[in-house]
């Protein structure tokens, strides 16, 4: 099988690029194999089932990148699951601050992923919301901390967690001069 690939960018300059590939998925190996048209083996290196090789982004996309950690998300998502947890058990009176503790603490972690899917003005308009939330559960929990609904000790991880989120996602809104 060949594809053949053209790609024109209307920007000016005008210019267009032409990539030719050939690819075969061996059905007696299992393994899918092509070559670049200048040559160069491309051998995935892993096996696959039999017309799975070129579509498939597993396979042509799985040595690209080793490591997608998002440490601000990974905190976000941790500290989100504790409040969200701290929360459960508050007395009926208090379960208004409680159910907006556990909308402002998902918010926080879908914010910040939305985020970095994003660019510009929209990724930052993200980021603030996600800061915002992350403020917001924080003043809830010392609320509930305030009224005996939720232990200090019991909360103290959450409130550092969502601490260290708003400072990863301050810098991730005021990013440092390049010097």
């Amino acid at each position: 099988m060949t594809v053949t690939v053209t790609v024109t960018v209307t920007a000016a300059p005008a210019w267009s690029l032409r990539v030719v590939l050939e690819a075969t998925c061996s059905r007696w190996d299992g393994r899918c194999k092509g070559r670049a048209a200048y040559g160069r083996s491309l051998d995935i290196g892993h096996p696959i089932g039999w017309g799975e090789c070129m579509n498939n982004p597993e396979v042509t996309m799985h040595d690209e990148q080793q490591s997608t950690r998002f440490d601000a998300l990974e905190k976000a998502t941790t500290a989100a699951g504790i409040a969200i947890s701290l929360v459960m058990r508050v007395p009926a009176p208090l379960k208004p601050i409680a159910d907006q503790v556990i909308r402002s603490a998902s918010s926080v972690p879908a914010n910040i992923a939305e985020g970095a899917g994003r660019s510009g003005r929209d990724r930052m308009h993200h980021y603030r919301i996600a800061y915002g939330s992350a403020k917001e559960v924080d003043t809830h929990l010392r609320l509930l901390i305030g009224t005996g609904a939720v232990t200090a000790s019991s909360a103290e991880n959450a409130v550092h967690l969502f601490d260290d989120v708003r400072a990863m996602t301050w810098r991730l809104l005021h990013p440092k001069a390049s010097r």
